[in-house]
């Protein structure tokens, strides 16, 4: 007989607790907690994961040095996008989480994958679309894969089932919200569900040592749907983003135990699916025929890619007693510390002003390179005048008017070279063990902000 208990679990970091309380204890929400009703099963386990492994001896503790390392070789995908995000490839055992919001292409890109995989037997798990609406999409896409196999379920019992009858090489399920396992009475998404189908998939993953992706939601915050522990359960966070009105779609990994948490990957979302952007300078740069004041260019990384992205001001006298200061794609307060070093530093009147401040192409830079193509921009816009777009700028902008150093110049000078950029602006310091004659870009090395102005400005 199944032994009922109730419980209360916080929707946001999934803390337990045996009766209700206000105030979440673990992570100071209010209001949070939700009572579920537990269902566990007391001796059987027929239908969840199994392997010969939990028939062994308990595990001893081993000195490190008798530990022996074989490193397996990634399973790569024909996506360069989705390997460099990974960190090389896909690691065999791993679990790999992918949020994003409605409508934004997780499915569309985790089917391409699967069709993808010619060498690998595919099981795609759905528990949100039937057969004939993913066989659509696979036509659409116009991708054949005799090896993907298709399965429409949401009871982790038989789909362990089929699992062991298929034994798949790849597993993808969509989406870890409509899993549902009969060990657990509350309904499919609640707290205790999510964490009882993700830590059976978890133990399957490790103990065969098959890669497995799971689609999750997000909450209107923009945060992963479900508790906290889901996202510390997992090897790999992936966040999809972008907005579905537009084209292009930016796949960023915020956790990854195999590789950068600064890598991204660039997609343009097309009729036939999701293309692989291998160049995201050319698309971060509007195509403009003429020059426009406002509008300078800045040299970042995103993990070991370099980008060229364009800076978009706009700055007028205020209409009302307070000045706006809004910034897109870049942090507020340090955009208020850039117009402080401006008045300061430069002499320029921008109390008075409207200040706004937007990083073309959706994105969200935290490279602090980008100062000085910020404070360019701002100054072009205040001035009125036009910065020659074959000017690139990378350097941070300290609080005295200094610029500073930034690290790996010599990528941003190459990439700026290879987009056809006549000139590039970096700080003096960065040209210490730098040969500047292997390049065909002029590099202004400079110390001063004074100098960055006289130069753009005289």
């Amino acid at each position: 007989m199944a032994k009922l208990k109730t419980s209360y679990f916080c929707q946001n970091c999934g803390a337990q607790s045996a009766k209700w309380i206000g105030r979440c204890p673990a992570c100071g929400e209010w209001n949070t907690y939700v009572e579920e009703v537990l269902q566990r099963e007391d001796v059987t386990t027929a239908g969840s994961w199994k392997s010969s492994s939990s028939l062994q001896v308990a595990a001893k503790p081993r000195p490190i040095s008798e530990i022996s390392y074989l490193e397996e070789s990634r399973i790569q995908t024909v996506d360069g996008e989705l390997n460099r995000v990974l960190g090389g490839g896909i690691v065999p055992g791993s679990m790999v989480l992918i949020g994003g919001e409605p409508g934004i292409g997780k499915s569309t890109l985790m089917l391409q994958i699967a069709l993808s995989l010619k060498n690998n037997r595919v099981l795609y798990i759905s528990g949100e679309e039937s057969d004939q609406q993913i066989k659509m999409r696979a036509e659409r896409l116009g991708a054949k894969h005799p090896n993907c196999f298709i399965l429409t379920e949401t009871g982790t019992q038989n789909i362990f089932k089929q699992i062991e009858q298929l034994q798949p090489d790849v597993l993808i399920v969509d989406s870890i919200q409509t899993l549902h396992s009969s060990f657990i009475e509350s309904g499919a998404g609640s707290i205790s569900q999510v964490r009882e189908c993700t830590a059976e998939l978890l133990k399957y993953a490790k103990e065969s040592g098959t890669p497995v992706f799971l689609i999750g939601h997000i909450t209107k915050e923009g945060n992963l749907a479900g508790p906290k522990i889901l996202e510390h359960m997992v090897d790999t966070v992936l966040q999809f983003e972008g907005d579905r009105h537009m084209t292009y779609r930016i796949l960023r990994t915020t956790k990854n135990r195999f590789g950068s948490t600064s890598e991204l990957g660039i997609y343009e979302m097309q009729g036939t699916g999701l293309r692989e952007v291998s160049n995201p300078s050319e698309i971060l740069l509007s195509q403009r025929e003429e020059n426009f004041s406002g509008i300078t260019i800045g040299a970042t990384l995103e993990g070991n890619r370099p980008l060229l992205i364009e800076v978009q001001s706009l700055v007028s006298p205020a209409t009302y007693g307070t000045p706006q200061r809004s910034s897109t794609g870049f942090d507020a307060k340090r955009l208020n510390m850039l117009l402080a070093v401006l008045e300061k530093r430069g002499g320029f009147k921008l109390g008075t002003q409207d200040v706004f401040l937007n990083i073309a192409g959706g994105l969200k830079i935290e490279d602090p390179a980008i100062d000085l193509a910020v404070c360019a921009s701002i100054l072009s816009s205040f001035e009125d005048i036009a910065v020659p777009n074959t000017t690139a700028f990378a350097a941070e902008v300290g609080l005295s008017g200094e610029i500073r150093a930034v690290n790996r110049v010599d990528q941003r000078i190459a990439e700026s070279e290879k987009l056809g950029f006549t000139e590039i602006y970096i700080s003096k310091f960065n040209v210490r063990g730098l040969d500047l004659k292997r390049y065909g870009i002029k590099v202004h090395a400079v110390s001063k902000l004074d100098e960055v102005i006289s130069g753009l400005f005289s």
